[in-house]
């Protein structure tokens, strides 16, 4: 058989319309956009008309968008530069427990420069209570950093509720829009956020390249220095072909988002009727109405993660769990860890379920078949 991707939350293929137009840009425009002559013009144009394009889709303006080589650098960009430009302001921080780790280990690294995180809890469903937020929320918070959709569960944050809590307050609220953004709209004028980070290579464009948004008047740090490009925000030598090949992967994620939004709901109702009708046990992980719609979490209680995985993969289906491999061991993953427990059975076997734009039918059934099938032979030997 051929295999079957279904780890599209770890990274997407990259669109053939995204690498066309990534190929005529290496091919036509070898200039730097830093430079005053026609070749660097050339380029310069090409980058300013991408950074309109993903402006629009936001709902602002084109000085707002910061280029970055991705979502991590996005995540530090925004929470350190905040840390440091607000610390006369205060030292506070509130973010979560089942936030990626690029935002986790950032917030853990400025604890060692003295700063105070308070990582909030969230329920089984994966979500924050807004009454725990409004408890920790203080005087000296200077920054609120929560993901808009979990990237191993999928559950929606209350994003625009938080962000309508914050406008009061002189903490700046951030969020990590990776796994969220392309698969649900997004508009930073309606739910005034702060600061977004974002990366291609989850729309199906190109590894390397993302950006973050700054709204108007929030002031950040610059910790990388060199040049004065991105308006003196980010040294270095702009991506050229990345950045065009990001604003293209936009582009197409709205072209179709309701369409593909639909397919994977059918996806998942088909693996669901699979396992329902091969009598395996089993519990989607998650919150049950507000998620997002490419990623599924399941239990299987019995199943051994890294057993499964080996198996799945031998078998040619490519999921994943939520887990870190360490020294050839997995360790429970500290999403369903901070929902279940840090023992809970579900923080070690549970994979992730992700969907994406190439996936037909007939594929996911028959992965669906193999899982239970994998599954039925790993709790009942």
């Amino acid at each position: 058989m051929e295999p079957i991707y279904l780890d599209h939350a770890a990274t997407t293929p990259i669109h053939p319309k995204v690498l066309e137009e990534m190929i005529r840009v290496y091919e036509t425009t070898p200039g730097n956009p830093s430079s005053i002559h026609r070749f660097g013009r050339d380029a310069r144009k090409l980058i300013e008309r991408s950074r309109d394009l993903v402006a629009k889709d936001l709902g602002t303006e084109s000085k707002q968008i910061v280029f970055t080589s991705g979502g991590t650098e996005a995540d530090n960009m925004a929470i350190i530069g905040t840390a440091f430009s607000r610390k006369d302001k205060g030292k506070h921080i509130i973010t979560t427990k089942i936030e990626h780790h690029a935002v986790l280990k950032t917030c853990e690294y400025l604890e060692t420069l003295g700063f105070e995180v308070d990582y909030l809890d969230v329920n089984e469903q994966g979500v924050i209570s807004m009454e725990d937020l409004k408890k920790k929320l203080r005087d000296d918070t200077i920054l609120v950093s929560i993901m808009y959709g979990n990237n191993e569960v999928g559950s929606i944050q209350p994003i625009r509720d938080i962000a309508h809590l914050l406008e009061s307050h002189q903490a700046v609220f951030h969020t990590d829009a990776v796994q969220a953004y392309g698969s649900i709209d997004i508009d930073v004028q309606d739910t005034p956020i702060d600061l977004l980070s974002m990366t291609a290579h989850k729309i199906n464009g190109p590894k390397g390249i993302g950006f973050l948004y700054i709204r108007k008047g929030v002031q950040l740090d610059v910790y990388q220095h060199g040049g004065e490009q991105e308006r003196k925000r980010r040294a270095g030598t702009q991506n050229v072909p990345g950045i065009v090949g990001l604003a293209k992967a936009v582009l197409l994620s709205k072209e179709d988002l309701g369409r593909r939004t639909e397919k994977y709901m059918q996806f998942r109702q088909c693996l669901l009727d699979i396992f329902d009708e091969s009598g395996i046990i089993y519990k989607v992980n998650g919150h049950p109405k507000y998620f997002l719609p490419h990623i599924m979490n399941v239990y299987f209680p019995g199943a051994n993660v890294e057993t499964l995985l080996t198996k799945l993969d031998l078998a040619g289906v490519a999921v994943s769990s939520g887990s870190a491999c360490t020294a050839g061991s997995i360790e429970p993953s500290h999403v369903l860890s901070a929902m279940f427990g840090k023992d809970a059975d579900e923080s070690r076997h549970s994979i992730r379920i992700s969907f994406g734009r190439d996936l037909s039918a007939d594929q996911v059934e028959e992965a669906g078949q193999i899982i239970a099938k994998s599954v039925k032979d790993l709790v009942t030997n």
